[in-house]
C-alpha cells in the first residue's frame, strides 16, 4: 500500500487518475475510434454494405430488362421467321398495317353511331 501524502487527500488522489489509466483510456478511445471508421467503412464505403445493396438492385434490374429484350428478340425473330416462310403471314401484314386488299374483294367502312337513348 501507498502512503497517503499529507499535501493530497484521498478525494484528490481519486480525482488524479495514474499514468496508467490514462494510457489505458487513450488506447480504448483509438481503439473505439477504429472500430466505428471501420464500421462506417463497411456500412458506407465503396464496397460497403449500401453499395453492395445498391449493386444488386442494378443487377436485378439489369437481369430482368435482358430477360424483356430476349423475349422480344425471340418474338421478332419467329416474326421474321414467318415472313420469310409463310405467305399469308405476309398478306395478314400487308392488310393490317398497310390496309391493302385482293382484286375483287369490296371494303365496306362501318362508323360507330352512338347508342339509342330512349
Amino acid at each position: 500500500m501507498a502512503k497517503l501524502d499529507a499535501r493530497t487527500t484521498p478525494a484528490e488522489k481519486r480525482a488524479k487518475p495514474s499514468r496508467r489509466a490514462r494510457s489505458r483510456r487513450i488506447v480504448h478511445l483509438v481503439l473505439f475510434l477504429t472500430a466505428a471508421a471501420i464500421v462506417v467503412d463497411a456500412l458506407a464505403g465503396d464496397r460497403g454494405l449500401l453499395a453492395m445493396l445498391r449493386v444488386r438492385r442494378e443487377y436485378r434490374e439489369l437481369a430482368a430488362t435482358v430477360a424483356r429484350d430476349r423475349a422480344e428478340n425471340a418474338r421478332l425473330a419467329e416474326q421474321a421467321r414467318r415472313l420469310r416462310e409463310d405467305p399469308a403471314a405476309v398478306e395478314e401484314v400487308a392488310r393490317r398495317e398497310l390496309g391493302l386488299i385482293k382484286p375483287g374483294e369490296k371494303v365496306f367502312i362501318i362508323k360507330d353511331a352512338s347508342p339509342a337513348r330512349h
